[in-house]
């Protein structure tokens, strides 16, 4: 893990790629810190939602809302707070050892699950500490920020487009070359192949495997 790094730091490291001066802190006055802290949480949270990176995977078992739905489906289950997308990894009905993914039965709606199960156990996806992110994430981190920032604090397009091939390959790999690809080769060592496959940011309404997704 990348112990010792923070947002700003992410951030300073970006500022350096593109020969401007780092910040101190988001709040030391510049026009690069203010720019910088406005931009970094969502391009953090969409890098995060572009692949099942294992280290920002939970398990957890769901409570029971008091108030269940109004139709179709008896219960409902409020996914987590700190849940990265309106949609679980994966969905199980058990707490056993050998339980296995339920593809329907279920759906999402307004941040709960709703369905006929007693018990909902669910992978998702949650956004960690910068200092509990390896070194290849917040390398590629880097690269995108540099890739932002680019022009707002240069001027200059082609320094954007420069970082944005480090980062993420040529527009023929639609996102997926660049130090995004090898960062998502080294998390998926190890790992079941699924891990390795594309994970597209999710829709507003989409069908994953049989459970709707419906956001309210």
């Amino acid at each position: 893990m990348a112990t010792g790094d923070t947002d700003v730091k992410i951030c300073s490291h970006a500022m350096l790629l593109l020969g401007v001066d780092e910040i101190s802190s988001f709040s030391d006055g510049t026009v690069r810190a203010g720019i910088a802290q406005a931009i970094y949480p969502d391009i953090r949270s969409q890098i995060l939602g572009m692949y099942p990176w294992s280290w920002s995977m939970k398990k957890v078992q769901l409570a029971q809302s008091a108030t269940a739905p109004v139709n179709e489906f008896d219960h409902a289950y409020p996914l987590p707070s700190d849940s990265l997308s309106v949609v679980p990894r994966a969905l199980f009905n058990s707490t056993s050892a050998n339980a296995i993914p339920q593809n329907s039965g279920w759906e999402v709606y307004e941040r709960a699950v709703l369905t006929n199960f007693d018990t909902v156990v669910i992978d998702y996806q949650f956004s960690p500490l910068e200092a509990e992110m390896p070194s290849y994430f917040i390398q590629l981190l880097k690269y995108a920020m540099a890739m932002h920032l680019a022009e707002p604090l240069t001027d200059q397009i082609t320094k954007g487009q420069h970082w944005e091939r480090i980062a993420f390959g040529h527009a023929s790999e639609g996102g997926r070359g660049g130090a995004f690809r090898q960062a998502a080769s080294t998390d998926g060592m190890g790992q079941p192949t699924s891990f390795i496959a594309d994970y597209p940011l999710i829709d507003s309404r989409m069908t994953l495997g049989g459970g709707s997704i419906v956001v309210g």
